[in-house]
């Protein structure tokens, strides 16, 4: 969380991670492309060769106004190639909320594992409690065949009753019941610091 007290701004970070190909860059792609114009800035990617994000997206929305403040929420994802973990870490830094991004797949669930626990431990290095830093888990990909089933994803991922959303980012399908319910965790962690 930034103040900006002449321009009275609150900046608010959420960031998507996941591992790679779970769909995070397809939630901001989708985000932007239905959001309206006047309420969102730019979609910045950067991109390698095959056009995977090596470092992050980044997409700015300014909605309402929190205790006389105009929030702008940025919205970032981290690559998920275990080879940018140096980046991950780097974009979760100063997160206000987190949006794990599953790819529901049966053999994908080792790498939904393995980033989940690695963001944990990033977290943890970035002196981030996980427990209080808000979470939202978007279980990606339903529409394909072999999905684990959503009590499994729900053990891993968002035990003690953490928010979960099905999705079909490609579609559109559980993106903004996603982001609407990371930005509802932020704002009511953020009124309470204020």
């Amino acid at each position: 969380m930034f103040i900006n007290w002449k321009l009275r701004e609150l900046n608010l970070k959420i960031v998507y991670y996941g591992p790679a190909l779970s769909g995070k860059t397809t939630n901001l792609q989708i985000i932007h492309a239905k959001t309206n114009p006047k309420l969102r800035g730019e979609l910045v990617s950067l991109k390698t060769r095959e056009d995977r994000t090596i470092f992050f997206d980044f997409l700015q929305l300014e909605l309402g106004s929190i205790k006389g403040l105009k929030p702008k929420f940025n919205l970032y994802t981290v690559p998920g190639q275990v080879l940018y973990a140096a980046s991950r870490k780097l974009v979760l830094q100063g997160a206000d909320g987190v949006v794990f991004v599953a790819d529901s797949q049966m053999s994908r669930l080792a790498d939904n594992i393995h980033s989940f626990k690695a963001m944990h431990q990033h977290m943890k290095e970035l002196q981030l409690d996980p427990r209080e830093v808000p979470c939202v888990v978007q279980f990606n990909k339903r529409d394909l065949p072999d999905v684990a089933p959503v009590a499994l994803l729900q053990r891993y991922f968002a035990p003690n009753g953490r928010p979960s959303f099905e999705s079909v980012a490609t579609d559109g399908v559980g993106v903004f019941d996603t982001l609407k319910a990371a930005i509802n965790q932020v704002v009511a962690q953020v009124q309470q610091k204020l």
